[in-house]
């Protein structure tokens, strides 16, 4: 027996389904290093970004054979995923809708038209660079402020306004919005849609009672919905202990997703297998580098002596990696994310 620490890893992909792919691809990885260099004392799984979600699933997959002996010992989910496909999407759904509201340019009137829902066409030539060029054309967002024009700034403030994200993430979540939707509704759910903003209230604008009117809409395809939350939402039957860490002000998956996967695993009862994490940060997924190591310290001791870690004992322990990473430790220890429905507009069919 080796008496080192496995660590097996998950990290970004583009689409947003896949996810019991991922998992059962790096269950066989570990099974090819047991097979090579004998069975680890300990076997951590970490997740980052979209591998949050794969670690996740993971946990509750390949954690724990049926005998009762452990593949895995503990999970590590940062900036993850974790509210699952079904969820964390739907602000972007929202955000194609309202975008092309006010700025008719995703499709233009004069191309092919096409339901928002699924990205782009699988035929389309579309680049990012020419996304940036349309979102810049309707909102100026690369343009200095001086030099937009009155009409790109009321364009700008009533996307953000209305979906409730920072100037800096538009072009990322577009972007995310376009390919990565095409992605997984046309080459993952066979051309299905699985969101739908049928009953959504958007306010936030200068104009909510025309936006509201006029905006597109759309209906999920109650398959595509069900596929997608069985690839990708948690189930919340995790038997093993998991550390979660995510910036508070993250650009790309809001922080309110771990309010959902807090929420899964209270219903499940599996909460007390459960420590989460947020840092006063404002990017993606990359975070300071002691926190890592402070999270990794604090879950080999709760796998060792079943001693359950609180944010403020992670937090204290960071300190002592501070001087090592020449990084500040920025753990918010009073934080506790508002609710998913908050930030996200709940569906209401």
């Amino acid at each position: 027996m080796q008496e080192g620490y496995g660590w097996a890893g998950s990290s970004y992909r583009r689409g947003g389904f896949g996810v019991r792919m991922a998992a059962e691809d790096s269950e066989n990885v570990r099974r090819i290093f047991v097979q090579a260099f004998g069975q680890p004392k300990r076997t951590i799984i970490h997740g980052q970004s979209y591998g949050g979600a794969v670690a996740a699933k993971i946990a509750e997959l390949y954690a724990v054979n049926p005998d009762g002996s452990r593949n895995y010992d503990a999970a590590l989910l940062t900036s993850g995923l974790v509210a699952g496909g079904t969820r964390s999407y739907l602000f972007r759904a929202d955000l194609r809708a309202v975008y092309q509201y006010y700025c008719k340019n995703h499709p233009r009137a004069d191309e092919v038209q096409y339901p928002l829902w699924m990205g782009i066409p699988t035929d389309s030539k579309l680049t990012r660079a020419d996304l940036e060029s349309r979102v810049n054309e309707c909102t100026g967002i690369k343009l200095p402020l001086s030099q937009r024009s009155e009409q790109q700034r009321k364009n700008l403030d009533n996307i953000l306004g209305v979906i409730r994200i920072p100037e800096r993430t538009l072009l990322t979540n577009m972007a995310i919005a376009t390919f990565a939707f095409q992605d997984m509704v046309q080459r993952r759910l066979g051309g299905r849609n699985p969101f739908s903003n049928i009953g959504v209230r958007y306010t936030g604008s200068t104009e909510d009672e025309m936006l509201n009117r006029d905006v597109i809409r759309f209906e999920a395809d109650p398959q595509a919905v069900a596929e997608l939350a069985f690839d990708s939402d948690p189930t919340g039957a995790v038997p093993i202990p998991v550390l979660t860490m995510h910036a508070v002000d993250d650009p790309v998956l809001p922080v309110e997703v771990e309010f959902i996967y807090r929420e899964i695993l209270e219903k499940t009862g599996a909460a007390d297998h459960l420590v989460q994490t947020f840092t006063d940060e404002h990017v993606h997924p990359k975070l300071s580098t002691p926190q890592y190591a402070a999270l990794l310290a604090v879950l080999r001791e709760w796998i060792e002596t079943g001693r359950k870690p609180s944010p403020e004992s992670i937090s204290d322990t960071c300190s002592g990696f501070s001087a090592v990473y020449g990084e500040m430790c920025l753990f918010a220890t009073a934080y506790q994310p508002k609710s998913f429905w908050s930030r996200v507009y709940p569906r209401t069919e």
